[in-house]
C-alpha cells in the first residue's frame, strides 16, 4: 500500500496521525487501502513538541486523526501543531480527524465566569488551518456551530445497534436513556431497534462536583424487560453505574449499556464491573488499554465508519449514504469508479 491515496489526476488523500490512537489511524488506513504518513514526532527535554512530515504533502487533501485521550491537552497541542505544519506544506485542504472531541462536555455555561471550552477547541482547529472537522457522536449536536466550516458529525449508532441486534430478543427490548438530557438519542435507537419502548431515569446533579450525578427513579415500563441503556460517553461510570442499579431495582431483566465513547477514568472499571450489567458495549474512538478491560466489556471498531466518513469527503460525495449504507457498503478497500 501506498502512503498516497490517488483518486484523480488532480486529488491525491494522504492519512496522518498523531500519536494519541495510532491503533484506530493504522484500522483506518487499511479500511481506505493506504499507509499512514510516516511522521517524524518527538519531545523536547521541556516538553514542548516536533512536528516534520517525511513526505511532500503538496496539494494534498489531508485528514489528521488525533482524539481525546490523556494526557489530552498535549494530544490537542499536538494536532495543532501537525495542522500548521500542513498548512505551510501547502497541503490543499485539511480535515481535522477528532473522533472523541475534546472538552465536548463543556458546551455551555452552567454558572457565571465559566468558559466555553469547546467553542475555544473549534476556534483553536480553525486558526490551525483545519478547513472542515470530522467527530463521531458530539456530546451536543449543536457545537457545530462553534466552527466556521464544514463539521461532519459521524453517529456510531449504525455501528452499535447492529451489534445489539444480534445479541438480544428484540421483542422483549426497552431503550432507556440515563438522563431526560440524552431522550432524543434514546428515541432514535428504539426507532432502529423495533419500535421498542422508551424510558429515562430521572437524575439530578450538582454542578459544582465534576462527574457526580444522583439517579432517582426510571420513568417508563422496565420490568421483565432486556433494556439497553444508551450514552455518549462513560467516563467515571457513576450515573451509567448508578443507573443500572436504579433500573434493576425497578424489575429489569437485564442490563446492557452502550456508549460510544469508554474513556473510563478511574474508577469506572470498577464501577461497571460491579453494577450488574450483563454486557457493556463501547467503540475504539480512544484506546482501551488492556488494563481496562474484563470479561463483561465489548470495544467495537469504530475505523470502518471513519474511513467512510473520509471517502465521502474526498469523493465529493454524500454523507447521508454513510448512515443509510452501513455497514454493508464499506467492506474492502478503498476502491474508485
Amino acid at each position: 500500500m501506498s502512503a498516497v491515496l490517488e483518486g484523480k489526476p488532480d486529488k491525491n488523500l494522504i492519512l496522518v496521525t498523531g500519536r494519541s490512537h495510532p491503533k484506530l489511524a493504522k484500522d483506518v488506513a487499511e479500511e481506505l487501502g493506504v499507509d499512514v504518513l510516516e511522521t517524524t514526532q518527538y519531545d523536547f527535554a521541556n516538553g514542548e513538541m516536533y512536528i516534520r512530515y517525511t513526505q511532500s504533502v503538496r496539494g494534498a487533501d489531508v485528514f489528521v486523526l488525533q482524539t481525546a485521550t490523556q494526557p489530552t491537552n498535549k494530544f490537542i497541542m499536538e494536532h495543532l501543531i501537525m495542522i500548521d505544519a500542513l498548512k505551510r506544506a501547502s497541503a490543499n485542504s485539511i480535515t481535522a480527524v477528532c473522533p472523541l472531541m475534546p472538552y465536548s462536555r463543556q458546551d455551555k455555561k452552567h454558572q457565571g465566569r465559566e468558559p466555553i471550552s469547546s467553542r475555544l477547541v473549534f476556534d483553536l482547529l480553525h486558526t490551525a488551518g483545519a478547513d472542515r472537522i470530522m467527530s463521531v457522536d458530539l456530546h451536543a449536536a449543536q457545537s457545530q456551530g462553534f466552527f466556521d466550516g464544514p463539521v461532519d458529525h459521524l453517529q456510531a449508532m449504525p455501528v452499535l445497534v447492529d451489534y445489539v441486534r444480534d445479541c438480544l430478543d428484540l421483542s422483549n427490548v426497552a431503550v432507556v436513556s440515563p438522563d431526560a438530557g440524552r431522550i432524543k438519542v434514546a428515541e432514535q435507537w428504539a426507532q432502529r431497534l423495533g419500535g421498542a419502548p422508551l424510558s429515562f431515569v430521572h437524575k439530578t446533579r450538582d454542578i459544582t462536583r465534576p462527574n457526580h450525578a444522583v439517579a432517582n427513579r426510571v420513568v417508563g415500563e422496565v420490568e421483565g424487560k432486556d433494556c439497553v441503556l444508551v450514552d455518549d460517553l462513560i467516563d467515571t461510570g457513576g450515573t451509567i453505574a448508578e443507573a443500572c442499579h436504579v433500573i434493576m431495582n425497578a424489575g429489569a431483566k437485564s442490563v446492557t449499556v452502550v456508549a460510544t465513547h469508554g474513556v473510563l477514568s478511574d474508577p469506572a472499571v470498577e464501577r461497571l464491573k460491579n453494577c450488574g450489567a450483563r454486557e457493556v458495549v463501547i467503540t475504539n474512538t480512544v484506546p482501551v488499554p488492556q488494563e481496562k478491560r474484563w470479561d463483561g466489556l465489548t470495544v467495537l471498531s469504530i475505523a470502518p465508519l471513519l474511513a467512510s466518513g473520509i471517502r465521502a469527503v474526498f469523493e465529493d460525495t454524500s454523507m447521508a449514504n454513510v448512515f443509510n449504507n452501513y455497514p454493508t457498503h464499506h467492506q474492502g478497500q478503498f476502491q474508485f469508479g
